[in-house]
């Protein structure tokens, strides 16, 4: 019954009027002016140009992302939120997820219809269609009962293997129905006996080939960091899927096919035969022509694709994560150090102008004072997540450029770097979520601030860098207290008394609620604005000592204003400055190696050392651990047939041929333009 629930409440709260036993009774509204007020703020966030609230949902380590999609917006309808309330959705991860799966659900359907078509064409069986329609989403189940047991769940990499794996299925499937189909044609196997004994005919070659491809990406599996993040899904996967496809096809198909096919089958086989025999004739005049002078026509091969391969290796661009159209990108933009939080809204309410007058963007929030990622940061810098539209549109690269060089052109003195939402991920995960970062370390201050400066001004001049800084940050002026030990403690004060009196009449200090309606409201006490605009006026704030008496913080301590102090980093106690950039219409791969010669041309001091980092040295590290795999997956593979086949001389020329393979995907790399990356 004695609970505040007003203003006038607690003005007539009576409070001691000092500190000794003698002191009387004031009341609060005899010492304090009481009014409606609102909680200090130092961010800001914004949709679309209006005040929004942003609520990050997380999921844990084991959730299912689209089944928190679901139960999210299930809850969202129960709230009853008032019609004035508009919920807008900016970022949700459950697309690329059942994007995947529809990419997976669509390999199936036509992986299994186009292999039926072929085995109709060729074979004339609808027996045999209905068998290979059977047996591709059966292998898939049981890849999803082994993920399902090793803990594992959908997501584009598992998914993404499991699509990667339809045509692999199908070939086993196909290779052992053919093979059973043309004994029977051959009069060879008329019984299931027979059928079964030529099955077991092809156990060796089917072993070898998949068994070839499931050692291949075995060693994915033990790749780490970044990279093996995202390969050691899809090896486990690729290596469940083809494994029971192996089984499936050398056991299972078969006992189906001995008791199922008829004779009407091997007929209708034989009269599609013409087809089948065309091409057979046309592929023994083939052969016939090159075993005239093999030897000759070999090494002219090899030398001509291992050439070409090297020749494209060499100019073919690369990069780390491959080029997509997310449909959507971060905007980090940084104001003059230690603007006010409304010096900062002033110049983005101009970038909102710009990114709403973009005919693709669909939508827009953004953050002052704090990060997508929920981190907070200073009043002058923040974030903005753009949403474009569907359908056909200019490419989000573009749309990025276009955005990024009207703010650089319309907004000065804003600082400003793109990224779309995988890459600025990925960045997180590596601590530097920009392509180009060059660490510059030194013991001495003014040789690293001079070297960071004249690199950053020489890589801007590099074709397709933009967003250039040289990782001089300055933080904000400050206003610094230092308090006399000696005085304070003739006051009967202490610094640490000092600075918690100060933070009070400063900033305020919530002493208790009240309730307003089914609300909180806090109340915060805290000293007139008349006395904390300025430093000289922090400077005669009283303070109160423990007897009772009362001295102003110049007496006890010098009040000055300290200049903005520049950003320390260290690496391994080492100090260094990162100059960072991103690319423009170029690749990561070129634009490094044109970087790291502008950079040796500098001939910095020799107390200055240089060192690269960035998605640059994850790209490094990321290939040199794919080499490894390949040279392994090559080892692997080479011991395999030569245990199955016992013949060092089909082991070489089965690796040569995989190596003159390499050499023409680079080769396709090269003519299209295709970037060498991870994937």
């Amino acid at each position: 019954e004695n609970r505040l629930a007003n203003a006038d409440d607690i003005a007539a709260t009576p409070i001691k009027a000092g500190n000794n036993g003698s002191a009387g009774l004031v009341t609060v509204g005899d010492v304090a002016t009481i009014h409606p007020s609102i909680v200090p703020n130092y961010t800001l966030v914004t949709s679309n140009g209006q005040n929004a609230v942003l609520v990050n949902v997380r999921q844990t380590f084991n959730g299912d992302s689209v089944q928190v999609v679901k139960d999210v917006s299930a809850k969202m309808k129960t709230l009853g939120l008032p019609p004035s309330v508009t919920v807008t959705p900016f970022y949700d991860q459950s697309e690329l997820v059942k994007g995947a799966a529809n990419a997976v659900r669509d390999a199936i359907l036509f992986g299994a219809v186009l292999a039926g078509l072929v085995l109709f064409v060729f074979l004339r069986s609808v027996r045999l269609m209905a068998i290979t329609a059977v047996v591709l989403p059966a292998v898939l189940a049981g890849t999803c009962l082994v993920l399902f047991a090793l803990g594992m769940h959908f997501d584009m990499m598992t998914l993404g293997g499991m699509a990667a794996a339809v045509g692999l299925i199908i070939d086993d499937a196909v290779v052992m129905l053919e093979h059973m189909m043309r004994r029977m044609q051959e009069g060879a196997a008329k019984d299931p006996p027979g059928l079964l004994a030529a099955a077991a005919e092809m156990g060796k070659p089917l072993f070898g080939s998949t068994g070839a491809t499931i050692v291949v990406f075995l060693p994915l599996a033990f790749i780490s960091g970044v990279t093996g993040g995202f390969f050691k899904a899809l090896a486990i996967t690729m290596v469940a899927a083809l494994t029971i496809s192996l089984i499936v096809a050398r056991f299972l198909i078969p006992l189906v096919s001995a008791y199922w096919l008829r004779e009407k089958d091997a007929e209708a086989a034989e009269n599609a035969g013409g087809l089948i025999g065309r091409m057979v004739t046309g592929d023994d005049h083939a052969a016939h022509c090159a075993f005239k002078r093999p030897k000759l026509r070999v090494l002219v091969l090899v030398l001509a694709l291992a050439g070409a391969g090297y020749y494209s290796y060499r100019h073919v661009p690369s990069g780390f994560m491959p080029h997509m159209d997310e449909g959507g990108f971060i905007f980090d933009y940084k104001a003059q150090p230690g603007a006010a939080l409304s010096d900062t809204n002033r110049l983005l309410k101009q970038v909102e102008q710009i990114i709403q007058a973009t005919p693709e963007v669909a939508s827009y929030s953004r953050r002052t004072g704090l990060q997508l990622g929920g981190g907070l940061t200073e009043a002058d810098e923040g974030d903005i997540f753009v949403r474009l539209k569907g359908g056909s549109r200019r490419s989000i690269d573009a749309v990025m450029a276009d955005i990024r060089q009207q703010v650089q052109a319309k907004v000065p003195g804003l600082e400003v770097e793109t990224a779309q939402l995988m890459e600025d991920l990925i960045g997180d995960l590596t601590a530097v979520p920009q392509p180009v970062e060059i660490k510059i370390f030194g013991d001495d201050p003014q040789a690293l601030q001079k070297s960071a400066k004249r690199v950053g001004q020489a890589i801007g001049k590099v074709q397709g860098v933009v967003e250039v800084v040289d990782g001089l940050r300055v933080a904000g002026d400050a206003i610094g207290i230092k308090v006399d030990p000696g005085a304070a403690l003739q006051q009967g004060l202490d610094p640490d008394t000092v600075a918690s009196q100060l933070e009070a009449l400063v900033g305020g200090t919530s002493a208790t609620q009240v309730r307003v309606g089914e609300q909180l409201v806090d109340v915060r006490v805290r000293g007139p604005g008349s006395l904390r605009q300025r430093a000289s006026e922090i400077a005669q704030m009283p303070i109160t000592a423990p007897d009772g008496h009362t001295v102003r913080v110049s007496q006890i301590a010098r009040v000055s204003i300290i200049a903005g102090q520049k950003q320390l980093t260290r690496e391994d106690l080492a100090p260094f400055i990162d100059v960072t950039a991103r690319l423009e219409g170029r690749d990561l791969g070129s634009a490094m190696k044109e970087i790291r010669k502008t950079v040796a041309q500098l001939n910095l001091p020799p107390s200055i050392r240089v060192a690269y980092g960035g998605l640059y040295a994850q790209q490094q590290k990321s290939f040199t651990d794919l080499a490894m795999v390949f040279a392994a997956a090559l080892l692997l593979a080479a011991l395999l047939l030569t245990l199955l086949y016992e013949r060092i001389a089909w082991t070489f020329a089965a690796m040569t041929t995989v190596l003159l393979s390499a050499a023409c995907v680079l080769c396709g790399l090269w003519i299209t333009g295709i970037e060498r990356d991870i994937s």
